[in-house]
């Protein structure tokens, strides 16, 4: 009998950082241990490493055994750094010195270990300490909007986007606040385990559907599924597992075991929107992430995103945004960076 093939292991290291952000920490990770069980291609193994093998959090609750910082990263590796709190829950205000110490071995062990082929995933103000270490010179990188100043002070050669969910640029990933970690971490997911995996995460966390890192507020993914009817979510998490399918409302109505007369009706009832709507404002959604995350041609990213010519997407793409398909292009090519101090 042929055995299974043995899952690929992706090495993901968590640094504990002092008075982390606990949240940081364990709602990216929660993504991991949930596309561990998802899916049998890939297996993240998790270590949590930092310089002190115990550390204090943001609600007040110590994390012991950690491991040490290791010399040497193996190929392939994700290095996860979460934010810090500036108040701990229950901490009286104290002496900062040992804990600068510890910030200063953590800068200084990513300036040893990060090299190509490893990729740095910065989590709220973790992006400080990888800016400290000069990790984001030369990248596209966001952080929580309350650090977004001091980041841009940090690092110069960096270009610190605003208002956004979190960013990619080649082997640097940053997230912006607190829960945009998730969103990030669903991102990394769905690219290295495919959508549908990230989907069933999401739909287990109760987040349904990744949002852009583009995405500045609601994402169009997250739309019309502030409802906890089964069927409708079926139909939804078809729609965004492969929006350029042909969705007739009667395959759809297959999908999620319903008559297409009942979809409809339940779509109308608890989405707030039609099944042809709600499939176009998806094909928008995609649309749009191809528009600002790929150099594809108008044609291209319609075909793509499932719409029939780009003249249908244009039409499509007018009931949701107010700038063109071109126009959100260019505005977001032009977006301005953070002000340097």
């Amino acid at each position: 009998m042929k055995q299974a093939p043995r899952p690929v292991e992706i090495p993901v290291y968590v640094v504990t950082p002092p008075r982390v952000l606990l949240l940081d920490v364990a709602g990216p990770i929660e993504v991991l241990r949930k596309a561990n069980l998802e899916q049998e291609s890939l297996r993240f193994v998790v270590a949590y490493v930092g310089p002190a093998a115990g550390v204090g959090s943001s609600i007040g609750l110590d994390l012991t055994g950690v491991s040490p910082l290791p010399e040497r990263l193996p190929e392939g590796a994700l290095v996860v750094v979460p934010g810090s709190a500036d108040a701990p829950l229950g901490e009286a205000a104290t002496s900062r010195e040992e804990d600068a110490a510890y910030e200063s071995e953590i800068v200084d062990w990513l300036k040893r270990t990060i090299r190509p082929g490893v990729r740095l995933v910065s989590i709220c103000s973790g992006a400080l300490l990888a800016a400290r270490a000069g990790l984001l010179d030369g990248h596209e990188c966001t952080t929580h909007y309350g650090c977004t100043a001091e980041l841009a002070r940090m690092a110069p050669a960096a270009r610190v986007r605003e208002n956004r969910l979190y960013v990619e640029d080649g082997e640097r990933l940053t997230s912006a606040g607190v829960t945009a970690g998730i969103d990030l971490m669903l991102h990394i997911v769905a690219s290295m385990a495919g959508r549908a995996c990230a989907l069933a995460v999401a739909r287990y966390l109760v987040v349904y559907l990744r949002r852009g890192g583009a995405d500045p507020q609601l994402s169009p993914w997250l739309e019309g599924r502030n409802h906890i009817h089964p069927a409708v979510h079926r139909a939804q998490d078809a729609v965004a597992a492969d929006p350029a399918r042909d969705w007739a409302v009667s395959a759809l109505a297959r999908a999620s075991a319903t008559s297409p007369r009942h979809l409809s009706r339940l779509f109308n009832e608890h989405a707030g929107m039609s099944v042809t709507d709600y499939v176009n404002r998806i094909r928008v959604a995609l649309a749009r992430e191809l528009l600002t995350g790929s150099r594809l041609d108008m044609e291209s990213v319609a075909e793509r995103a499932g719409f029939a010519s780009s003249r249908q997407l244009r039409r499509a793409w007018g009931r949701v945004h107010d700038l063109p398909p071109s126009g959100m292009r260019s505005h977001n090519a032009a977006s301005p960076q953070s002000p340097r101090a």
